[in-house]
């Protein structure tokens, strides 16, 4: 891509999430090669990376669900023609919504290209639509390109890019099995943790979607039966705003006595060492993922992830190790292959694959495509 180009991503804020770090991915990626990113939203904790990155910030709270946010046409149409802005990439449905308004006031002379991102498996309505309008459309797995083809038949399949997350294997890299110094380090921080039975991991976000009652299920069974000293740690299910939520499932963890097996955390600052400290890790969201990073970047430590077999999760698993695939909701099967999991781990991957480089390489590609 020898054109110097503007791009302007469009979402909601830059808080925390899957759609928050490929924005900031893409943004440092077009700041190395020397083009210029700016990215519109309402702000957040993640805005002193983008600009460390070289990235611009326009402050705008374009994703309001409210008819009030149209009063930010004017605005962004002033952005796009005092930029020169060659792309307009969105990334969320409110701000794509606008964005596509926007465009549509310009002559067509001045338009920029037109790209989505689509990041979630979103229930199908004329609302989440647009996100299947761009001149090129990314899905971030083949599970999202299939869902888009089936729920927007409408789509030229032409369009659509499979454009797979990835991640830094740097800051994965893989680790013994098992690693006692990562186990120390952890119970060292935690000393619920401690103790010789296996060690299971469910990263995520304090919300019902992401199986923590399964998981906890999963661990009364396996202390009933072949590892009584088992215990579960749940960084990210403590999260202010999901107290309620937090109470249940530690009212389910005492009421199957096993309170003092359960860990519930906000969010660890060392997710590796997290992988590398766990026996076995746990993907057990109850609605399909549209990709499943949890997966890659446990197997890229050399851990062995057991989880639902549906969406992006279901696919990764499919091609980088199977033997952690099981039918969703299937609590028994559920059991028996944590059980054989944890017997005898499978050999990780020799190569996970889903590099962060590939995926901004791919991204800038598709870019250079259409302001050739």
């Amino acid at each position: 891509m020898n054109r110097r180009l503007t791009v302007i991503q469009l979402l909601p804020a830059l808080e925390s999430g899957g759609v928050e770090r490929s924005t900031l991915e893409i943004a440092a990626a077009l700041v190395a090669a020397g083009h210029r990113a700016i990215v519109v939203c309402a702000g957040g904790r993640l805005l002193p990376a983008l600009h460390a990155c070289g990235g611009e910030h326009i402050a705008m709270d374009i994703g309001r669900k409210s008819p009030a946010s149209l009063r930010h046409v004017p605005a962004l149409r002033r952005l796009l023609l005092e930029t020169g802005a060659h792309i307009v990439h969105a990334r969320s449905r409110l701000p794509a919504w606008l964005g596509r308004i926007t465009l549509a006031t310009l002559p067509q002379a001045r338009r920029p290209h037109w790209v989505t991102t689509v990041h979630g498996l979103n229930s199908p309505s004329r609302y989440s639509a647009v996100m299947a309008s761009g001149e090129r459309v990314i899905c971030v797995s083949g599970s999202v390109r299939a869902h888009v083809l089936q729920h927007y038949p409408r789509t030229d399949p032409q369009c659509l890019r499979v454009i797979p997350r990835g991640i830094d294997p740097a800051l994965f890299p893989r680790r013994a099995q098992p690693d006692p110094a990562a186990r120390a380090a952890v119970a060292q921080l935690h000393p619920a943790l401690a103790g010789d039975g296996p060690l299971l991991l469910l990263p995520g976000r304090g919300t019902r979607l992401k199986g923590h009652a399964d998981a906890l299920e999963l661990l009364a069974t396996l202390r009933a039966g072949p590892f009584p000293g088992a215990r579960l740690w749940l960084p990210g299910a403590r999260a202010r705003g999901r107290e309620a939520y937090l109470r249940e499932l530690e009212g389910r963890a005492a009421g199957a006595g096993m309170a003092d097996a359960v860990l519930f955390t906000a969010p660890t600052a060392d997710i590796a060492q997290a992988y590398a400290a766990a026996d076995l890790v746990l993907q057990l969201s109850r609605k399909p993922e549209a990709f499943g990073r949890t997966v890659i970047e446990a197997l890229a430590v050399g851990r062995p992830v057991l989880g639902w077999a549906h969406g992006g999760v279901g696919e990764l698993l499919a091609s980088l190790q199977p033997q952690g695939a099981v039918a969703p909701f299937d609590e028994q099967a559920l059991a028996a292959t944590a059980t054989n999991l944890l017997r005898a781990p499978p050999p990780p991957p020799s190569h996970v694959g889903f590099s962060l480089q590939a995926m901004q390489h791919a991204t800038l590609d598709l870019y250079a495509e259409l302001a050739h």
